[in-house]
């Protein structure tokens, strides 16, 4: 058997035993791809990103990068696919495990937000509110997923609202779409304006927003 061109001259007791890279450090390494292109993606646009770029940001080589993702499209759409699953993960299942509707619909707010502004995950989050020319197919997907959360707001608010004209005389006057529609629009617009220095910070936008909602669309 020929020696390998790796340990031609080196001892054989100084040979390392080869490991394949555990499924946790390829993981790490994609959801690190991920939010390092959403960076990119932010800051330059996503046309004027090229996968050259994406693979000097994270100091890989072409070939490194690809062996991840094999396309600028595929990474796109693993960036808003991972923001949907940040969005299971983090705002419907803990909220889900709530029975009382009303506190319910408070936990969704109060994860939303958190998500939204995460300072890991923030470019992630904003990338799935951009209009990029995603294929259709992807797009599609993208799309179904974004319907399913607002389904789910929808249904709670509609819940809460039950719930409100069982114990007091409600209005009624909000449809749940519409009221879901503005809750998460207040929410996700948030990236546009808010400074991590400025005086509007989760701590005060949470009890705002919830109240916004509570005491003007619902009230």
């Amino acid at each position: 058997m020929l020696p390998s061109p790796f340990t031609i001259g080196i001892p054989a007791r100084n040979c390392l035993p080869w490991h394949p890279m555990a499924r946790e450090t390829l993981v790490d390494s994609r959801k690190e791809i991920l939010r390092t292109a959403a960076r990119l993606f932010q800051q330059r646009g996503y046309d004027a990103t090229s996968m050259n770029d994406v693979a000097a940001a994270l100091k890989l080589s072409k070939g490194g990068l690809y062996h991840h993702f094999q396309s600028k499209d595929e990474i796109l759409f693993e960036i808003m696919n991972h923001a949907m699953e940040l969005t299971q993960e983090r705002v419907i299942g803990p909220a889900s495990t709530i029975a009382d509707p009303v506190e319910r619909l408070r936990a969704l707010i109060r994860l939303h937000i958190e998500v939204v502004l995460s300072p890991r995950d923030r470019e992630i989050t904003v990338m799935l509110h951009e209009n990029h020319p995603l294929p259709p197919a992807l797009r599609k997907r993208i799309n179904h997923r974004k319907k399913e959360y607002v389904h789910f707001v929808e249904s709670l608010i509609a819940d809460v609202q039950k719930e409100a004209q069982r114990t007091r005389t409600a209005k009624g006057t909000v449809s749940p779409r519409a009221a879901a529609f503005a809750l998460l629009g207040m929410i996700n617009w948030i990236y546009q304006w808010y400074k991590p220095e400025g005086e509007l910070q989760a701590n005060n936008l949470i009890p705002q927003f919830t109240e916004l909602l509570f005491g003007g669309i619902l009230a």
